[in-house]
């Protein structure tokens, strides 16, 4: 199973990161499945890629921390494809999303963390 994840910490308010997080992943052609102010799980379109390769994408925002100017959030992205290759399909959706996020500009990129 590929997955990789990657934390950020965005200079917006907690209630607007949401909407624009839902309306990001759904440009990166992703189907938002569900979703609440801290939690939102979306998937690739059902048809585009093998069912193996097909990525699912969980984004975590941290709502303890906070503060009318930062927000901290966390992304996994995932499928069920074995990373033989470094270049793999997950690995593309995930570098393709995380520089959606860091390049947004409805927010302010603080920090941006891959793990």
């Amino acid at each position: 199973m590929a997955r990789y994840t990657c934390s950020f910490i965005l200079s917006i308010h907690i209630n607007h990161l949401q909407p624009l997080l839902v309306e990001l992943l759904q440009d990166c052609n992703l189907d938002v499945q569900y979703y609440t102010l801290d939690y939102i799980m979306a998937r690739e379109i059902v048809g585009t890629v093998s069912y193996s390769k097909m990525v699912t994408v969980e984004v975590l925002v941290d709502k303890s921390t906070a503060t009318e100017t930062e927000t901290r959030m966390s992304i996994v992205i995932k499928n069920q494809e074995l990373p033989l290759q470094l270049d793999n399909h997950c690995r593309q959706v995930f570098e393709y999303i995380k520089q959606a996020i860091e390049d947004n500009r409805n927010w302010h990129l603080i920090q941006s963390l891959a793990g």
